[in-house]
C-alpha cells in the first residue's frame, strides 16, 4: 500500500484541508445560531459563477470566486436590511440567479471540463502552491477578523436587539460575519467543492450542539469533528479514489449520526 504522503500534492490536501478545517466551524457556529445556514448554500453557487468567470477568462478560478463571492455578500446583506425584499427571497434570488449566470459562462467557455467538476465536487489533486499560499493568507485573515470581533458576535447572535440598544453596530458586524462566510467558502472550493461546502460549515457545529455544552466547549468540539472529518476523508478518498469532498462530507455525518444516537441513548438512561 503506498504512503499517501509521498506524494506531494496529497500534502498541499492536507495542509489546505486542515487550514479550512480550522477555519469552517469558527464561521458555521455563528451562522447556525443565527439560523443563516442557507446563506452558505446561497455564497457557495455565486462562487460557482466566480469559477466560471475564470475559467472563461484564464485567471485564477479561486481568486475570481473569492471576489464573486465578497461582493455577492454585500448585495445581499444590504438587499436584506432594505426591507423591500425579506431575508430568505433575497437568498432564493441569488442561488437560482448565480447559478443561471455561472450555467450561461461555462456554456461560452465551451461546456463542462474536467476542471470544472473539481471545483463541483473537490479535488485535492487540483490545488496547486499558488493555491495553498492564498488558501493560507485569507485563512489568517479571516480567524483575525474574527477574534476581533467574537465577543460582539457572541453577543448578537443569542441577543441581537440588546447588542444594538447597547451601542454596537450590529449591522455593521452582520456585514463582516457575512464577509468572512463568503471568503471562507470560496477558499474551500478547491477541497470540498462548491455543491458540499455549506455541509461542512453546518454539520460539525450541529453535531457540536448535540452535547449541548457551553459556547466555548461546543465551538471546540466541532474544531475536532471538523478537522478529523477532513483528515479521514482525504485518507479515505486517496486510498478509495473517491471524490476527496465527498468522503469529509460523509466522515462529517457519521461524527453527526455516531453523536446523535450515542446522546439520545445517553439521555434515555438518565
Amino acid at each position: 500500500m503506498n504512503n499517501l504522503f509521498e506524494y506531494s500534492f496529497i500534502v498541499r490536501g492536507f495542509e489546505a484541508g486542515i487550514i479550512i478545517a480550522i477555519i469552517a466551524p469558527l464561521i458555521g457556529i455563528f451562522l447556525v445560531l443565527r439560523r443563516y445556514s442557507l446563506m452558505a448554500d446561497t455564497l457557495a453557487h455565486t462562487s460557482l459563477v466566480g469559477v466560471a468567470l475564470g475559467l472563461l477568462t484564464g485567471l485564477s478560478p479561486l481568486v475570481t470566486a473569492v471576489i464573486t463571492a465578497t461582493a455577492s455578500s454585500v448585495i445581499i446583506e444590504r438587499l436584506r436590511h432594505s426591507k423591500r425584499i425579506y431575508g430568505e427571497s433575497a437568498l432564493a434570488l441569488f442561488l437560482s440567479g448565480s447559478l443561471a449566470i455561472a450555467i450561461v459562462l461555462i456554456n461560452l467557455a465551451n461546456g463542462f471540463k474536467t476542471s470544472l467538476f473539481s471545483y463541483l465536487f473537490g479535488s485535492i489533486v487540483t490545488v496547486q502552491q499558488s493555491d495553498l499560499i492564498i488558501i493560507s493568507i485569507l485563512g489568517v485573515v479571516v480567524v483575525v477578523a474574527l477574534l476581533s470581533v467574537y465577543k460582539e458576535l457572541v453577543y448578537i447572535s443569542f441577543d441581537e436587539e440588546s447588542a444594538q440598544v447597547s451601542g454596537l453596530r450590529t449591522r455593521l458586524i452582520n456585514q463582516l460575519l457575512i464577509i468572512l462566510a463568503a471568503v471562507t467558502i470560496a477558499i474551500a472550493i478547491p477541497i470540498v467543492g462548491i455543491l458540499l461546502i455549506s455541509a461542512l460549515i453546518v454539520i460539525p457545529v450541529v453535531t457540536a450542539l448535540q452535547l449541548k455544552k457551553s459556547f466555548k466547549w461546543t465551538l471546540v468540539w466541532a474544531e475536532i469533528f471538523s478537522v478529523s472529518s477532513v483528515v479521514i476523508g482525504i485518507i479515505a478518498a486517496f486510498y478509495l479514489h473517491i471524490s476527496a469532498g465527498a468522503a469529509i462530507i460523509l466522515s462529517a455525518l457519521s461524527f453527526f449520526i455516531v453523536t446523535f444516537i450515542f446522546h439520545n441513548r445517553l439521555k434515555a438512561q438518565r
